[in-house]
């Protein structure tokens, strides 16, 4: 990708918004993805939560004050629309967002876009339990390998408070996986 300063301003031209945006696409389609099914979890939902982010991110560009990179503003808007997916999803099914998150990890088995194994339930089962900032930390981290510096322009969180955060996550973690099969921390964490 070219310099992100004229790389959005041939996002915001009429002229070459077009090529610009596949070119948007081409890039930030995938990691979006994985970021947002990392937090959703369902294949289907994910789609939809990316296609919602790509319509707020052409809507809102222009409102874009590059304070950050547009990777970093991207994601933020990823997440929000993630867990507000997940809200609303709660809401209508009339359950918590921990009771939906624990049905969505019930019917991983049969997702067909889902190629984990019985530890990777587990772990998920696991994270749900975490407060709703941990879980974003620790998938953050431990799923996508984001940096600190990445996840605190994303959050809005300093890093001292995301390596605390992580480190609770973890510690959680690893304490009830302990009680599930002692090995399986050695192979996760």
């Amino acid at each position: 990708m070219t310099n992100e300063k004229e790389f959005i301003a041939q996002l915001l031209n009429p002229e070459t918004q077009n090529a610009a945006f596949h070119i948007l696409l081409a890039e930030y389609q995938k990691p979006l993805y994985s970021h947002i099914r990392n937090i959703v979890l369902n294949h289907d939902d994910a789609d939809d939560v990316l296609q919602n982010t790509f319509v707020k991110v052409f809507q809102y560009l222009k409102n874009f004050k590059g304070e950050s990179k547009l990777f970093s503003w991207m994601y933020r808007i990823a997440t929000n629309e993630a867990l507000t997916f997940l809200s609303q999803k709660a809401k209508l099914n009339g359950l918590t967002s921990e009771a939906l998150q624990n049905k969505t990890i019930e019917n991983l088995k049969s997702d067909t876009y889902f190629d984990g194994d019985e530890i990777q339930i587990k772990l998920q089962k696991a994270i749900v339990t975490l407060p709703e900032k941990q879980q974003l930390v620790f998938k953050m981290k431990y799923f996508e390998e984001l940096k600190y510096e990445e996840i605190s322009e994303i959050l809005g969180t300093s890093v001292g408070a995301l390596k605390a955060s992580y480190h609770h996550a973890v510690k959680k973690l690893n304490y009830m996986l302990h009680q599930i099969k002692p090995f399986v921390i050695k192979y996760i964490l």
